[in-house]
């Protein structure tokens, strides 16, 4: 049995006292809100923090506010569960619904929250392993070690980010608020992610995800699609994200996020670009499933083939782009 390491749990009353301790305590202290990754990541002895700063009492932390026309904003510690049964939501960004829908069991998606899930760990088979058996390799770079074994060579980490809602909120364009000691800021959803399996937040750890805010639908349609092994549970293996604005039949604006085959959500930003001012026609989304084929570069460091998922990644875009045709509001 894997037993947690002792930590120190702090309930703060208010967001400026979380803030407060984590700006204190510095990196011997992590913040906690559902907790599905971040405690088995405990008992792997990846993280050992010796405070925990629960934020799931913090004011106003969770829930939805808003509406379709004006755009809604969410609480980073809504649960997956809340956000997958919100009618506004479902309707307005099917695409942002199925994601959540996709992640994991009913069991953890109760727990679990929409923040911890934008910033899940990154992973890797040589990294979600018990302490034992990476203690068996010598380690890798992105814990105790020095080498990445996926690439021995690397100068870098290239453990992959397994977020299904990252590269969603990415196609969406969202804001994602962070709180610390010295203020708040905003940035875009985008900007939170870095190509680095051990860096690969731009936010600081002090800081607090607080709040998402989505844009006003005002003509657009969306959708998700999502590879893994078993359609239960699983983490993705490859997930596509596509966000379509159109006026009448034609989009207007395109926007096109591959998750799962990166240390980071990337752009096809090619493939988007073919599809904006043009008809949702099959020639657009057979040049648009082409250009988004050289973006995935997957490693082997997770389930399935390389060259296969790949190649699904062509697959799995058209078959998006062809759902959004029949996508009404």
């Amino acid at each position: 049995m894997m037993r947690l390491p002792k930590f120190r749990y702090v309930e703060p009353r208010s967001l400026k006292d979380a803030a407060s301790i984590l700006a204190t305590e510095g990196p011997s202290a992590m913040p906690l809100a559902g907790g599905t990754d971040l405690f088995p990541n405990m008992k792997r002895r990846h993280q050992t923090p010796k405070t925990l700063v629960a934020l799931g009492a913090l004011p106003r932390f969770a829930g939805v506010r808003g509406s379709a026309p004006k755009g809604f904003s969410i609480g980073a510690g809504t649960t997956l569960t809340a956000l997958e049964e919100h009618g506004g939501i479902r309707r307005a960004w099917p695409g942002l619904h199925e994601a959540v829908k996709s992640i994991s069991t009913p069991i953890l998606r109760n727990m679990g929250t929409l923040g911890g899930n934008i910033c899940l760990d990154t992973r890797c088979n040589y990294y979600n392993q018990n302490y034992e058996w990476r203690r068996a390799i010598h380690f890798c770079m992105k814990c105790d070690g020095d080498t990445c074994w996926v690439a021995p060579g690397s100068d870098t980490c290239l453990a992959v980010s397994s977020s299904d809602s990252a590269p969603m909120l990415c196609a969406l364009d969202a804001r994602l608020h962070l709180v610390s000691k010295a203020g708040e800021r905003t940035i875009a959803a985008r900007e939170l992610f870095a190509r680095d399996g051990i860096k690969y937040l731009t936010k600081a750890p002090e800081e607090i995800l607080t709040q998402i805010d989505l844009p006003p639908v005002d003509g657009w349609r969306t959708t998700y699609r999502k590879l893994r092994r078993r359609e239960a549970f699983d983490f993705p293996v490859l997930g596509i994200a596509v966000a379509l604005r159109f006026e009448q039949e034609v989009v207007a604006e395109a926007r096109l996020w591959l998750g799962a085959v990166a240390e980071a959500p990337i752009e096809a930003a090619a493939a988007a670009k073919a599809l904006a001012g043009r008809p949702l026609a099959d020639e657009a989304i057979e040049e648009a499933s082409r250009l988004a084929f050289p973006v995935a570069k997957p490693v082997d460091n997770t389930d399935f083939g390389v060259r296969w998922r790949k190649e699904m990644s062509r697959i799995m875009t058209r078959d998006a782009l062809r759902s959004l045709r029949s996508q009404t509001r």
